[in-house]
């Protein structure tokens, strides 16, 4: 099992930032342009049972990757699961936590790699360095979006 964590502060109540990852539009939003991304549906905003669907594009293979939430805390915590995707498995969980008048966001990610420990050792570190790339992006808009508003 690896994991990868990424938290920064941002400048806005915990509130406009959950209210922000409630946006209809957010999967949009935050994937990184140079993802061969397509969001394909998203339903149900954040509470448990809300689902989105992906499709990774790799040239003439596509990759279809659906997530379910399955823990909700209002203003402190939104849990997705993967149910089907590239993974042997993927749990991401999004931390919000008060800091005065500001948010310390976190993303947490527990997941496994296809092919067993071998397949860890070997690439684990490549996808820890993707999703470092890939969590800077939208902790960036986040902080953009929150702190405008």
């Amino acid at each position: 099992m690896q994991k990868f964590q990424y938290s920064s502060t941002i400048k806005a109540s915990v509130e406009k930032v959950w209210q922000f990852h409630e946006r209809q539009d957010i999967l949009e939003l935050l994937t990184p342009p140079w993802q061969p991304v397509k969001v394909i549906q998203r339903e149900g905003g954040l509470k448990i049972g809300a689902t989105s669907k992906f499709l990774l594009m790799f040239g003439l293979i596509n990759i279809p990757w659906f997530a379910r939430h399955t823990e909700y805390d209002k203003y402190k915590l939104f849990t997705d699961e993967q149910i089907k995707g590239p993974m042997d498995s993927w749990i991401h969980r999004h931390y919000f936590e008060i800091k005065g008048l500001e948010t310390k966001l976190t993303d947490m990610i527990e997941y496994e790699i296809p092919g067993g420990w071998l397949s860890e050792i070997l690439l684990g570190w490549w996808v820890n360095s993707r999703l470092e790339e890939m969590f800077r992006y939208r902790h960036e808009v986040t902080k953009k979006y929150c702190e405008q508003m």
